[in-house]
């Protein structure tokens, strides 16, 4: 098997832009060198089929090899000129693959959906093969790819287009240009207008903010400026063309949402890493707004350090999306509850011709027919009038943006009439605010209980006019690692709660009043907790700056009617 070898661009003498040290330079008046190259990309890296070299990248950090064999299509794509493509790694081996165990001001205000992943890097790859006579192999074959935290997959492919076809041209000076640039671009934060300028080109985007909206002050919009040239305005950061991806799999939605909202183990073998990776994404965002919290992988390779991992046959195929290419993995993969065979788009008549649901049994030779092989069935029943809805716009010619919208819009509510019950039953377990005592330590959140939550389906089931076993789809939801992560988010979303209500009590109590008849040991051990209360949460909870304010005037009010040594030592703490 040859060998493919790379090297990166855009760091002076060196062949990569890395991400720099957290520890380069604390003052905050001095920018910390890349640190806004820093907030969008890990690193620019470039791949190239060398014999010679071999594997030649120097990414920190970075697992190489993977990225390296990641960022080729596989020999049987057969992919010439120019290709553009998605993969997903992991940071290193044994790294933490919590969804939730990091948050920053980007994730804090970011839809869930679209948070920084602490432990995960996605590659946007910008792949060229075409003759070249002077190459030994007779072909010019490289890769330009961007590795993000960020889940911007049109932003960052958009991005490339403008800057791939000039660097392959140029080569290294342009890539040290680009990095400068995009160092100069403003933070990602979400809700805001960014004007993004790089190689003459502006594009502008605005990435979505949280649905729900606090009760602090409105995002701030950039001035507007007379911008030449003109941006290039993108309508999502992230949002890809639906319909296209699902145009051959339209009569089957209802059971990939399902497989999706259920975190099932899932292959998708498709023609070429396009499509693959696209695929892939795309069922991902089939759930939105809720995030799917299995492993997804929009391209994977036999090289990939989780193959093994993956692919043993000594126990349960794990909660995982693999996008491949390789006929290999066939019979890889023969074992996998859930396939999903794709080949180049067919007609019928006017409509792109549909795959069929297929027994499993009979996915055994590498020339597998295209189809969907699996044993399972659905929970609800098809929407029938949502498939003829859909169908009869590719009759009618309705543009590939509308049907997305539709198909995006159907998925959405749909999504959101499943989660809706348990989201009310959430409420219900919230300690009512009345017992919010400011001497007392914050109530217990009620503990979930399935059972009980199945009992409200019947007053407060989901609201839709689909038919099906609803009850069974809730509690096999229950199993799923989507369930897990919801409730675990979700969760901590509403102890935030509970102690911000808390702190709000607390900022109204007469602290004074409660001081008068209390010994100095219980005044000072409860200025001491409420100092702790404001250092740990000051920064972490959507509480009322005014009420902060309040509070910290009442402490200091409450330590000067204390005795004078008490005051000096409470002052110096």
């Amino acid at each position: 098997r040859k060998k493919r070898g790379g090297g990166g661009g855009g760091g002076g003498d060196r062949k990569i832009k890395n991400r720099p040290s957290k520890t380069a330079a604390t003052n905050a008046e001095v920018p910390v060198p890349w640190s806004r190259f820093s907030a969008w990309l890990e690193c620019v890296c470039v791949v190239t089929f060398d014999l010679e070299l071999g594997q030649a990248i120097e990414v920190h950090k970075l697992r190489k090899t993977s990225i390296c064999y990641l960022s080729f299509p596989d020999s049987y794509s057969g992919c010439l000129g120019d290709t553009q493509f998605s993969f997903r790694l992991r940071q290193s081996v044994g790294r933490s693959s919590s969804w939730f165990g990091h948050e920053d001001a980007y994730n804090r205000d970011a839809p869930v959906t679209l948070q920084k992943e602490h432990a995960h890097f996605h590659g946007y790859v910008y792949f060229r093969q075409v003759k070249d006579a002077s190459v030994k192999r007779g072909y010019f074959q490289k890769s330009l790819v961007v590795v993000s935290r960020l889940p911007f997959g049109n932003l960052f492919h958009s991005l490339l287009q403008v800057i791939a076809p000039e660097y392959f041209e140029k080569h290294e000076p342009c890539l040290e240009t680009v990095c400068n640039e995009i160092d100069q671009w403003p933070a990602p934060v979400p809700g805001q207008t960014l004007n993004l300028p790089v190689m003459g080109v502006v594009m502008q985007v605005q990435i979505p903010p949280k649905v729900e909206t606090s009760g602090g002050s409105p995002v701030k919009q950039p001035q507007t400026e007379n911008l030449l040239p003109a941006p290039t305005v993108l309508p999502s950061v992230h949002e890809l063309d639906l319909f296209k991806c699902f145009q051959s799999v339209l009569i089957h939605m209802q059971m990939l949402w399902e497989l999706m909202l259920l975190g099932e183990p899932v292959v998708v073998m498709a023609p070429s890493p396009t499509v693959s990776s696209e695929t892939v994404l795309a069922l991902v965002s089939a759930i939105a707004p809720l995030r799917y919290c299995g492993d997804y992988r929009p391209y994977f390779t036999i090289h990939d350090s989780e193959f093994k991992e993956y692919t043993t046959r000594t126990q349960a195929p794990p909660n995982v999306i693999l996008g491949v290419t390789n006929p290999f993995f066939i019979k890889t993969f023969h074992c996998w509850p859930h396939i999903i065979r794709l080949g180049d788009l067919k007609m019928s008549g006017d409509l792109p011709k549909q795959v069929k649901v297929k027994k499993l049994a009979k996915l055994k030779t590498l020339d597998t027919k295209t189809g969907i092989y699996t044993a399972y069935k659905t929970f609800l029943h098809k929407d029938k009038s949502f498939i003829k809805r859909l169908l009869k716009g590719i009759q009618k010619k309705r543009p590939s943006e509308v049907q997305s919208a539709i198909l995006r819009r159907h998925l959405l509510e749909q999504t959101e009439s499943f989660i809706l019950p348990l989201e009310r039953y959430l409420e219900s377990l919230m300690p009512p605010q009345r017992s919010m005592s400011p001497w007392k330590t914050p109530p217990q959140i009620r503990s979930f209980s399935q059972d009980e939550f199945m009992k409200t389906l019947e007053q407060a089931g989901p609201q839709l006019t689909l038919k099906g076993d609803w009850t069974g789809l809730y509690r096999r939801f229950f199993r799923s690692p989507n369930f897990d992560g919801w409730y675990r988010l979700r969760h901590r979303e509403m102890t935030q709660k509970v102690e911000c209500l808390h702190l709000e009590a607390i900022c109204a109590a007469d602290l004074l009043t409660w001081n008068k008849d209390k010994s100095e040991v219980e005044i000072v051990d409860l200025i001491l907790k409420l100092r702790e209360k404001l250092v740990t949460r000051k920064h972490q909870l959507p509480v009322k700056e005014e009420l902060l304010e309040k509070l910290e005037q009442s402490i200091q009010t409450i330590i000067s009617s204390l005795p004078e040594d008490l005051q000096t030592l409470l002052h110096r703490q």
